[in-house]
């Protein structure tokens, strides 16, 4: 048992990282240009709506179109991180502040440098967050992969369902949740440690306590 937990772990973690990836691709681009020039709202906008569509729903869609395998799920979980990502990435730029970026143009910066050397340093917390929303969504949706006979911590569950063994749904719903809250712990140190002043404050705290 402690094998298979192990590999359907694998799986699950497997599906859950090639989803985010692939959200990421799309999603940060979208981001930083909706951040830092503040046109394309309408796009933040769509991709919100996008949270409204029931995960089982959509899966079982691209299953009908596309037929069974690896593809269909991966395309719903990338559908469903996409938003969060979009979110966190605009809102962290956007929260550098006008005055942070016209003192940057005022000593000559282009946008490029801007957005690099002042925006992004200060959205670090904020894009995490992102990440953070993407991944419990996509971990959590992982589950219903099994539906579609893939393999996954969702396994245990419908496995279980199939013959009744409670036990094993129950296993699987604890791993999936144990999962989650391991990966959100670990995203939010991530956050954490990016904050601005995070460093200043760990090397000011020595001082203190010598003193």
């Amino acid at each position: 048992m402690i094998a298979l937990i192990g590999t359907r772990l694998a799986e699950h973690l497997g599906y859950s990282a090639l989803a985010v990836a692939i959200a990421a691709l799309i999603a940060v681009p979208i981001g930083l240009f909706v951040g830092h020039t503040g046109r394309g709202m309408p796009l933040v906008a769509g991709a919100n709506a996008l949270r409204a569509l029931p995960s089982l729903g959509l899966m079982t869609l691209l299953v009908l179109l596309f037929g069974l395998g690896l593809m269909p799920p991966i395309v719903a979980l990338v559908i469903l991180a996409i938003p969060p990502l979009i979110a966190g990435v605009s809102s962290g730029i956007r929260s550098a502040g006008a005055s942070a970026v016209d003192a940057a143009r005022a000593m000559g910066m282009t946008e490029s440098q801007i957005l690099w050397r002042v925006e992004v340093p200060n959205a670090g917390p904020l894009i995490v967050s992102g990440f953070r929303g993407a991944a419990l969504q996509v971990i959590a949706t992982a589950t219903i992969a099994a539906y579609v006979n893939l393999g996954g911590l969702g396994r245990f569950v419908f496995d279980g369902l199939a013959v009744y063994d409670y036990g094993e749904v129950l296993l699987g719903a604890v791993l999936v949740a144990g999962l989650a809250v391991l990966v959100d712990g670990l995203l939010a140190l991530a956050a954490r440690l990016l904050a601005p002043g995070a460093g200043r404050a760990r090397l000011r705290g020595p001082v203190r306590a010598s003193a």
